[in-house]
């Protein structure tokens, strides 16, 4: 569908990319990824015809449409939700001005029997046939449907889009992007601004989408849910794998292992050429081989390594000083703004120890809560207590507001701390990748992930036994979030956080409160489980309406019976995907051992000197494939054997 070949693009004398060739094919799900800095979001951009790279070229059939929401964007101001949304279909709406037009004019017509009547009647019915092909009529069902999926309620339709926050503004760049029904979707960071809920309704909508997609996102899960396909900018150069995100992972831990022990063996080759030519330069006797091996350096392609990112967060939380065991209590907590209600008649209470999780859509009062807990605003009524000696640590979401943009990076941290900490500030700085010139930097000129770290080094300023985290995950890389999740798990205190990130949460929390009309739910377990409560209590409302359906109508399924079934097909799917695994892995070791083979039964093939080298692999080879198969034979055995008591039942 689409070619990119031989694409460069070049800033000076430094190259982010060059001449990286691949194809985006129909149906295709691309995660592109790579280290900050790699060229991700300018792909994208040049993809989209948003930005012309130095050389090179994109190559697309003709017509060919391309939907493109970019992290950052100007928004226009003047109209309602929902004229914004049908902005989408600007064809349709183009066509039915002019379908009016035209009726207008016919109605009103002096004479019915002339060419120009005749040809105004054709063109109508044209208009009427291209209109029902593009589905004018389910153009406002349709936009409803998106807009309520990313979040919005239907009395939102009607509102100003600048009433609305930055984030539920892109939410409506994206309703507009998934509208237009591009044959290329290619979406920057599209979960950034969107809750639990809308993540999943655009996982469902990606998965079953009718074009191909490429994505950039730093949240896991979303990438193994919806990707099929890895793409990797890494030292100016594409590597592909076809598998999502975790499986790439492991591939390219794999690939590095393998390049690493490549590039180990052309230096030493290098340095023993480069030995000989210096040993026997002067001699003539030595003249033709000296010449040959400077030719055969000369020649050499070089294998290229990137460089391990070493740079990453060292987190470790002070110990937690104890507080009493109620840590925070609501009792008919209520808070508004004027007319509107953001919840009401909250009762809750976390205990000393317990890690938390806020979920639920935007606007329903998750920051707002977060905000009463350290007393930044006053509740409209009912309480909220802090327990006894209970110190919070707060990470708010809203950086931006909170930090003063001109002082530097060593003077914001400098300015609160207290105590002997003053005298380890740098090396604190620098365990966050704050170092050398880096301190000297003004907040104001700082990316939304050094911000996030800024914060979380004050976070280790002094010892808390509450730790209140609103979105800390929002800025940070895949890597970083794996720290700070590390970190996380391994403090003694309390922890609230707001999150919208899944993976983030999976393990890391043991209680759920769901945020959703004016009130708060709560739910034991971490974030999955919570979601699988969810879908039960839909299941419920199912239930609820079928059973007051008149009685002809089909019978409900059982709750119990649905969980059991859905309990069984996980099961299955799981067994089933371990010998899947177990096969390919199977497939592979014997690929390569099939190929060690090869060069033992022709040892010409192998390079001279590396004879031992290859019988250790071929024994490590063997092994592995030993081991191997005994997985893909329990494996099969685990499935048969729950297959055979699903039959009994």
């Amino acid at each position: 569908m689409i070619s990119v070949n031989q694409l460069t693009v070049s800033f000076g004398a430094f190259d982010l990319f060059k001449e990286i060739t691949f194809a985006i094919n129909p149906k295709d799900r691309i995660g592109l990824v790579g280290r900050n800095g790699a060229g991700k979001s300018t792909l994208l951009k040049i993809i989209a015809g948003r930005q012309a790279p130095t050389s090179g070229q994109v190559v697309m059939p003709e017509g060919t449409r391309v939907g493109y929401l970019p992290q950052q964007m100007v928004h226009l101001d003047g109209r309602r939700v929902i004229d914004e949304a049908r902005l989408a279909f600007s064809e349709l709406l183009d066509m039915e001005a002019e379908l009016q037009r035209l009726q207008q004019w016919t109605a009103t017509a002096d004479r019915y029997d002339t060419a120009e009547y005749e040809a105004a009647l054709h063109r109508m019915e044209e208009l009427r046939e291209r209109r029902d092909m593009l589905g004018g009529h389910t153009m406002d069902a349709e936009i409803e449907r998106t807009l309520i999926g990313l979040g919005f309620r239907p009395e939102d339709f009607e509102r100003p889009t600048n009433a609305f926050s930055g984030g539920w503004r892109m939410r409506i760049e994206l309703a507009k992007v998934l509208l237009q029904h591009p044959q290329v979707l290619l979406l920057d960071e599209p979960t950034n601004h969107l809750d639990i809920e809308s993540i999943g309704w655009l996982e469902d909508f990606l998965k079953t989408y009718a074009g191909a997609v490429m994505l950039v996102s730093h949240d896991r899960a979303f990438l193994d849910n919806v990707t099929n396909r890895t793409v990797e900018i890494s030292l100016g150069r594409i590597t592909d794998y076809h598998v999502p995100y975790t499986r790439y992972t492991e591939l390219r831990r794999e690939r590095r292992e393998q390049q690493m022990a490549a590039y180990r063996n052309q230096q030493k080759m290098i340095k023993d050429t480069e030995a000989f030519i210096e040993r026997f330069r002067y001699k003539a006797t030595k003249a033709v081989q000296v010449q040959s091996r400077i030719k055969q350096l000369d020649r050499l392609d070089r294998i290229e390594v990137e460089p391990e990112d070493l740079a990453a967060m060292h987190i470790t939380f002070p110990p937690a000083p104890r507080s009493g065991l109620l840590v925070v209590t609501a009792e008919d907590l209520g808070k508004s703004y004027g007319t509107k209600v953001v919840f009401q008649h909250i009762h809750l209470k976390i205990q000393r120890g317990e890690k938390v999780a806020f979920v639920g859509r935007n606007g329903e009062g998750k920051s707002t809560l977060s905000k009463l807990i350290v007393g930044e605003i006053e509740p409209t009524h009912g309480t909220i207590t802090l327990g006894h000696q209970v110190n919070v640590g707060y990470f708010a979401q809203n950086q931006d507001e909170i930090m003063d943009g001109e002082q530097t990076v060593f003077e914001t941290v400098d300015r609160v701390a207290v105590g002997d900490i003053r005298t380890r500030l740098r090396d604190l700085l620098g365990a966050f990748l704050f170092g050398g010139e880096d301190l000297d930097k003004k907040v104001k000129v700082l990316s939304g992930g050094e911000r996030s770290r800024l914060a979380m080094v004050k976070l280790l300023l002094e010892p808390y036994n509450l730790l209140l985290l609103d979105e800390p995950t929002n800025h940070l890389d895949i890597h970083s979030k794996d720290v700070l999740k590390q970190a996380l798990l391994k403090y003694d205190g309390t922890i609230i956080i707001v999150s919208h990130d899944r993976d983030f949460l999976s393990g890391l929390t043991d209680k759920v409160y769901e945020f959703a009309h004016q009130g708060v739910k709560e739910y034991l377990g971490d974030v999955y489980d919570f979601l699988e409560k969810k879908r039960i209590a839909s299941l419920d409302e199912l239930n609820r309406a079928v059973a007051a359906a008149p009685v002809s109508a089909k019978p409900a399924v059982g709750r119990d019976d649905y969980v059991a079934r859905k309990q069984n097909d996980r099961r299955r799917r799981s067994l089933q995907q371990q010998v899947d695994r177990a096969e390919q892995q199977v497939e592979e070791i014997e690929k390569e051992i099939a190929g060690i083979e090869r060069k033992l039964t022709y040892p010409e093939l192998m390079e001279e000197g590396t004879s031992e080298e290859v019988y250790a692999q071929y024994a490590r080879l063997k092994a592995q494939q030993e081991e191997a198969l005994k997985q893909w034979e329990t494996a099969c055995m685990a499935l048969e054997d729950f297959t055979n008591r699903e039959d009994e039942k």
